[in-house]
């Protein structure tokens, strides 16, 4: 290397290196000197105790309090409003600041139920009405509604199966109460 671009890969002043086996020229070894982000790191050592809720035998993350136990509380799906905290299978967060939403992935259709085409052809034989029978409708709802909770930096989604038409009201109503509970 010339005089004008030191070498960078020397640990001597000013990036001046030496003969080999001199300070600066030895010193020098790739990679990263220390662990940094990206690089795994040591996992922490387990708490001694970790407290539950409600003696359900779930465990409490570290930074939240546990639940009471006399608190009432309520579900959706498999996110629960216990106390001041929500709890998921990924962990607890706490409820104060939560953002809730819903989306409803669920459509009820109508149509004539098969026995009432042959209740009207059988009919229609004998009376004309029998016809009558053609404007029986069955209702049928599938689908789901995704409800989803985001707080403390953490986010958790859930589907709800919606059995009919009144599911994603009744849905909205449970969320409503969970967003009053988050204010």
């Amino acid at each position: 290397m010339s005089e004008q671009q030191p070498n960078p890969y020397t640990s001597g002043p000013a990036g001046q290196g030496g003969p080999p086996g001199a300070p600066g020229q030895g010193d020098y070894k790739w990679g990263p000197g220390e662990a940094s982000y990206g690089y795994p790191q040591p996992y922490p050592a387990a708490p001694a105790y970790q407290p539950t809720i409600g003696g359900a035998g779930m465990s409490v993350p570290g930074g939240y309090p546990a639940a009471p136990v006399g608190g009432a509380g309520f579900a959706l799906g498999d996110i629960t409003v216990a106390g001041d905290q929500i709890i998921t299978p990924s962990g607890a967060m706490p409820l104060r600041g939560a953002m809730w939403n819903a989306t409803d992935f669920s459509r009820t259709e109508e149509k004539i139920p098969p026995h009432a085409i042959v209740l009207a052809i059988v009919f229609f034989l004998f009376c004309l009405l029998g016809l009558l029978f053609l404007l029986m409708k069955e209702k049928t709802t599938t689908g789901y509604i995704q409800v989803t909770v985001t707080s403390g930096g953490r986010h958790h989604s859930t589907m709800i199966p919606a059995v009919d038409a009144n599911t994603y009201h009744w849905v909205m109503s449970q969320l409503n109460h969970a967003r009053a509970l988050s204010m």
